[in-house]
């Protein structure tokens, strides 16, 4: 099964993809997981950018979408939201339908609880406005999730749950 997983980040060396990276490494043995970090290189959205040729960048994320059997997509929460970067690549796929009918795991990673939680309802409401099948809904808490070298680590219950979730797809 092959996963596309976006970091929704706008950081250069974000916790998001940090976190990605590590499902990658944890998971090669049962899944392709390929991970997308390149949000913020993506030109501003314009409806008239349609109607011309797309950008390269936009065309490769669009290939890697339809080509994979699902999609996960782990973001920060910026000012009780997702990124600016997170919601202009939505904004690229919504009238092409890359995420309709398409299995979906939206996972949020802040530092620790509450937060997230506005992030996900904002995922959500784009994810179902594009037909996307959401599998599940997964906040995660970095905080929790730091080895002593300050790294992120898949922890126990972690793995338990990305494991059932992927299960889903």
């Amino acid at each position: 099964m092959k996963i596309v997983a976006i970091s929704g980040s706008a950081a250069n060396n974000s916790s998001t993809a940090a976190f990605l990276y590590t499902v990658r490494n944890h998971f090669s043995g049962q899944y392709e997981v390929e991970v997308f970090d390149r949000l913020r290189d993506f030109p501003l959205f314009r409806p008239e950018e349609l109607e011309k040729e797309l950008p390269e960048l936009i065309q490769e994320f669009k290939k890697r979408l339809i080509r994979s059997d699902a999609i996960l997509i782990c973001t920060p929460e910026y000012t009780h939201n997702i990124p600016a970067v997170l919601k202009n690549a939505l904004e690229w796929i919504t009238a092409s339908g890359e995420l309709a009918a398409k299995k979906v795991l939206p996972v949020t990673l802040t530092p620790n609880e509450p937060r997230g939680e506005w992030a996900m309802k904002s995922l959500l409401a784009s994810l179902i406005t594009m037909k996307a099948t959401i599998v599940a809904e997964l906040p995660l808490y970095k905080d929790e999730m730091r080895n002593e070298n300050g790294e992120i680590r898949l922890n126990e219950t972690t793995r338990l749950i990305l494991e059932e979730a992927f299960r889903l797809f």
